[in-house]
């Protein structure tokens, strides 16, 4: 019931823009930067990423051009200086995005197979001696380990806090290497035993299955975090107001409205990025993983040796402040 309410909801707005912005009325942008963010090879993700692009352009009438950079700190950076327009991120780099680049979350991803979002990981090769996530805490500088991005959600804040910060533990003092890599980069290290662990997630790990089944067979899960909430898609807040209006529309129609033919086709570009049609949404989405960094550094103040008691105390208190501000704008937030 709730699926369908949002789905009316979108399909509505987006007509109700649509309506407001007619043809003849051309955007001042002539072309616009679509930001991608580094989970895996470039070829990869221009494979399942320009046919998408390619229909937003012919269905706003404004030239539309992919932006891969080779990390996540890239498209943040092209964002904050208009390099780039409108990008997906996962939701921590949209968080730097909103922060430091004057985006705002306008849209969220939906998942393929109906999941209410998705989970990070920790792999280990399917011969691995470790068998669950305590193996490779021993901490006895004994283990290469892959992480990923630093923007990463799955790949980086949600394994430093829910596995790291919650036992006090310093990777760099714990394992014999540490290495910073995209998804499909730590899955293949793993797969062909170039580091013991690594990070990763349940959507990389079901396009992993597709593009190379081989190196998926060789991978196995000792560790998967609790729900993580979708990935949004960001504009910059300055954006011409037309080519909103026009974006808009296409996003929230694009895999639901047209002829049979012309849905099939959208949905198999979707499909291609495992996703279904995509939802409305705002920065609202992020405070989740807000609270999640700031329970990252509040474990992180309470194991530090190098901290009185007294700073301690006055670092947590200022922290758990900011969380209560952000629990009381989650409830006043209507849900989608």
């Amino acid at each position: 019931m709730l699926r369908r309410t949002v789905l009316k909801s979108a399909v509505a707005i987006a007509l109700a823009a649509s309506i407001s912005v007619p043809v003849a009325n051309a955007a001042d942008e002539k072309s616009i930067n679509f930001g991608v963010i580094s989970t895996e090879s470039t070829s990869n993700l221009k494979s399942t990423w320009e046919p998408y692009l390619r229909a937003m352009e012919k269905a706003t009438g404004v030239k539309v051009k992919g932006f891969y950079a080779s990390d996540y700190a890239g498209v943040i950076e092209a964002m904050r200086f208009n390099k780039v327009q409108v990008a997906w991120f996962g939701n921590k780099s949209a968080i730097e995005a909103v922060d430091r680049s004057n985006g705002e979350v306008f849209a969220q991803t939906v998942d393929s197979d109906g999941n209410p979002g998705y989970w990070s990981l920790v792999l280990v090769h399917k011969d691995s001696p470790y068998q669950k996530l305590d193996d490779i805490l021993k901490c006895d500088k004994s283990v290469d380990f892959g992480i990923g991005d630093p923007n990463s959600t799955s790949g980086f804040l949600v394994p430093t806090t829910y596995i790291f910060a919650e036992r006090n533990v310093d990777p760099k003092k714990c394992f014999k290497t540490v290495r910073n890599a995209n998804h499909q980069a730590n899955a293949m290290a793993v797969a062909n035993k170039q580091v013991d662990a690594a990070t990763n997630n349940t959507e990389n790990m079901r396009r992993l299955l597709k593009t190379n089944p081989d190196a998926h067979k060789n991978i196995r899960v000792i560790w998967q975090s609790p729900l993580i909430p979708s990935d949004p898609l960001v504009w910059r807040k300055d954006l011409d107001p037309d080519l909103k209006a026009k974006l808009y529309h296409f996003v929230m129609t694009y895999g639901r409205i047209g002829s049979p033919q012309e849905i099939a086709e959208a949905r198999k570009v979707l499909t291609d990025l495992q996703w279904a049609p995509f939802k409305p949404s705002s920065d609202a989405q992020l405070y989740p993983i807000r609270q999640l960094g700031i329970n990252k550094q509040i474990l992180k103040i309470k194991g530090d040796t190098k901290l009185s008691d007294a700073e301690k105390e006055n670092r947590i208190a200022e922290l758990r402040k900011q969380s209560d501000e952000i629990s009381k704008l989650m409830k006043e937030t209507p849900s989608m």
